[in-house]
């Protein structure tokens, strides 16, 4: 069954047609080593929470918006082995390659899909 690695961060607003750019050039290179597609998502109707919620999480500031994005992988071996050849690509760490967000704020995990409609 497929593999799912999920991502949240916090964007300034400003940097949105950045954070785009940005997740092209990088849905590229998941797609050359395996990933099956790529999905980044601009908050629209993302509340804040009383006990939890997004916002929270990543500790969006006034003018930053919430991104939500998944890669999907054939099996959790293919995203192993996609994962070791992505942090061996010099590209990803690339002068121009410098996420337009504060990368301690995000938060990822991969996930074993359990039910799928």
């Amino acid at each position: 069954m497929n593999y799912v690695d999920g991502f949240i961060c916090a964007v300034p607003n400003g940097n949105k047609d950045a954070y785009t750019e940005h997740a092209k050039k990088i849905a590229a290179l998941f797609k050359e080593y395996g990933a099956l597609s790529v999905v980044d998502a601009w908050g629209d109707d993302v509340p804040e929470g009383k006990l939890t919620s997004f916002p929270m999480a990543v500790k969006r500031e006034a003018d930053e918006s919430v991104v939500f994005s998944w890669v999907m992988w054939p099996s959790k071996q293919a995203r192993d082995d996609g994962w070791k050849k992505l942090m061996q690509d010099p590209r990803m760490s690339s002068p121009d390659n410098v996420p337009p967000f504060d990368g301690k704020r995000i938060i990822y995990g991969g996930f074993q899909i359990i039910s799928e409609a």
